[in-house]
């Protein structure tokens, strides 16, 4: 079995992007960070299977090309809603509700990075990705 075990994104704040998900997926959490004399201050936050690297490095720009970063969350409604009360709004909802098996929105956080949140709403692979909607 394969699957994706981390990404690594630099980033202008550690704290920014952690904020953000934690609100956004309440079950990541920090698996390890610190400040290591070659590279400067990181952060692993995820779960215990997968996470994202954080390498904070001054006035660093989103990475040229990255589209986004998706997530899949079990409650996209109550992300929404724990995101609203942070007064963060969805940078694009149209694909919301576009698709009968899955429901997707998009945020951008204050490091400029683009993230995608997923929910699925079967459990057939074959009908969760079906691209013809």
């Amino acid at each position: 079995m394969q699957m994706l075990e981390h990404i690594h994104v630099n980033v202008a704040s550690i704290e920014a992007t952690e904020r953000f998900l934690r609100l956004a997926v309440p079950g990541y959490c920090p698996r390890g960070g610190g400040v290591d004399t070659s590279y400067g201050k990181w952060l692993h936050i995820g779960t215990a299977t997968n996470y994202i690297a954080l390498t904070e490095v001054s006035r660093a720009k989103p990475v040229v090309g990255l589209r986004h970063i998706g997530i899949v969350v079990e409650d996209i409604n109550g992300l929404i809603a724990r995101l609203r009360v942070a007064g963060i709004e969805p940078s694009d909802a149209s694909a919301l509700d576009e698709h009968p098996h899955r429901r997707r929105v998009y945020y951008c956080d204050d490091n400029g990075l683009d993230w995608e949140f997923v929910e699925y709403l079967s459990d057939d692979s074959v009908l969760r990705n079906d691209y013809s909607h």
